[in-house]
């Protein structure tokens, strides 16, 4: 039986890497895509020390063409992609009315642009696979001091319960994970919970969203 891939779109230390450890642990092997070159290396060497089969691409998300040559390398050495994990975000810190356009359309690409861009140069390559989202509770709360990461946080969550309406009745499952907290080791919030939390969204397969909060 072919090894299951788990790809991961905005590779990073916390949620990211957690993710790919723990899906690893359960046999899928992994790869990685963030525009940073010694950082993947690194996310490598940590995967394969755990026994985790892992290579890492560069990309750089906010721009359609880097991204989409990440992944075309990505299909190219693995040939699918089971499990998609969409964890790219930015939000330049300000009011509302201190944001400026450009920086606004630049941290949409990220948040939510690249994800559409991800998931339709993946979808051809995804047999009943699963698109994880990370979500977050600035979707719900918008605060204004983070006017632009709230605006982001609410176009991924508009863009991935709309992709579950379309994508599920052809066997593909849309989840966002919408994180009501910060991520902090040692904390309810901790990347490692946050990163089972997403294999049991994988497993079961059955909401388009559920809401990570301490009860």
């Amino acid at each position: 039986m072919t090894q299951k891939l788990l790809l991961v779109v905005g590779a990073g230390p916390g949620i990211s890497l957690s993710t790919a450890k723990k899906f690893g642990r359960e046999g899928f092997q992994v790869a990685l895509i963030s525009r940073r070159l010694e950082a993947l290396q690194q996310y490598e060497e940590e995967l394969l020390h755990l026994g985790i089969k892992a290579k890492g691409f560069v990309g750089d998300i906010s721009g359609e063409d880097s991204l989409k040559s990440a992944i075309k390398s990505v299909l190219k050495t693995y040939g699918k992609i089971d499990v998609l994990l969409y964890n790219a975000a930015a939000g330049k810190p300000g009011k509302p009315t201190n944001l400026n356009a450009e920086d606004l359309i630049n941290d949409f690409n990220i948040s939510v642009v690249g994800a559409l861009t991800t998931v339709k140069a993946s979808l051809p390559y995804m047999e009943n696979g699963a698109i994880l989202m990370t979500g977050g509770g600035l979707a719900l709360t918008p605060y204004a001091d983070f006017a632009s990461l709230s605006i982001g946080k609410a176009g991924i969550r508009s863009f991935a319960n709309s992709l579950h309406q379309e994508l599920s009745p052809k066997g593909i499952y849309v989840g966002t994970l919408t994180i009501k907290g910060f991520v902090q080791e040692g904390t309810y919030f901790s990347a490692e919970n946050i990163a089972n939390a997403f294999y049991r969204m994988y497993e079961e397969q059955k909401e388009a969203e559920i809401i990570f909060e301490e009860k």
